[in-house]
Parts: structure tokens; sequence; C-alpha cells
């Protein structure tokens, strides 16, 4: 659950009623419109350090940390019991997750911290226009496609 810095009491609630609840800091997407890495300022950082700490405290049993400077990362993974998650957010994380489209190269959306492990857009591009030539030329679906 994405931490708009007020939500501690729903996430206490939620963990509550038996349902486990990740916390998700630095950048949000739903709460902010503007791609930016956090935590670069001191102050920032105090505040991330202070958000996981109150997300650990309403008792997320982790948390993400999304571009996240990597100083600031590393001091929230050292403070807090709880694993974090880093996208974007250094080594230094407990763990690791990337976006599914974006390392696959189907996004669109590539900020620094994403490697592309395949261009797949493109491989699936020249399928397409393959499967639309074929059926065109009436080659797809041929008697071996047929029942």
């Amino acid at each position: 659950m994405e931490s708009n810095k007020k939500n501690h009491n729903i996430i206490k609630e939620i963990v509550k009623s038996g349902i486990p609840v990740m916390g998700h800091i630095g950048f949000t997407p739903q709460y902010k419109k503007k791609f930016k890495p956090e935590g670069l300022s001191k102050n920032e950082e105090m505040q991330l350090i202070n958000e996981s700490k109150k997300l650990e405290k309403a008792g997320a049993f982790s948390i993400v940390l999304e571009c996240v400077a990597e100083k600031t990362a590393k001091k929230i993974t050292n403070i807090i019991k709880i694993p974090t998650i880093g996208i974007g957010s250094s080594k230094f994380c407990d763990g690791q997750i990337l976006v599914t489209d974006d390392m696959l190269g189907l996004s669109g959306f590539y900020p620094k911290f994403v490697k592309k492990y395949l261009n797949l857009n493109q491989i699936l591009e020249k399928t397409f226009i393959k499967y639309k030539r074929d059926v065109i030329s009436e080659k797809f679906p041929s008697k071996k496609n047929n029942f």
C-alpha cells in the first residue's frame, strides 16, 4: 500500500483484520504525478526514514522503496527490522523488483534504474507483421491449424 503520510491507521486496521500489508514509500505513482528520485536532500531523507518507521509500527511486513537515493535506502534498510524491496533504490535493499513490462521493453517508460533485458516490443512488432501478412495472403490458418 502506497503511503500518503496519513494512512498509517488504515494500514494498522488492515493488518489487524488479518490482511498482510506491504508498505510503499519514495516515488508513489498513486499520489505523485511527477516522476523524480526521492531522499536526495537531508530533509527528504529524514521524512522517508520517519515514514518507514511509521509503516513498520503500523504492521507492514515489508516496504517497497521506489526511486529512493542509495544512501537513504541503505539507512532505511539498516534502521528498520522488516525487509526493504528496492525498485530503483540501490543494491542495499533486502530484495529487488522491476515491472515486467519495463524490463521486457514493452512499457515505453525507461527511467535510469530500469535494465531492459530484452526489447520484446521489436520482436512482437515483427511477429504481428508476419501474422497479418499470413492472414492477408491466406497462409494462415492452414489445414494443419484446423480441426
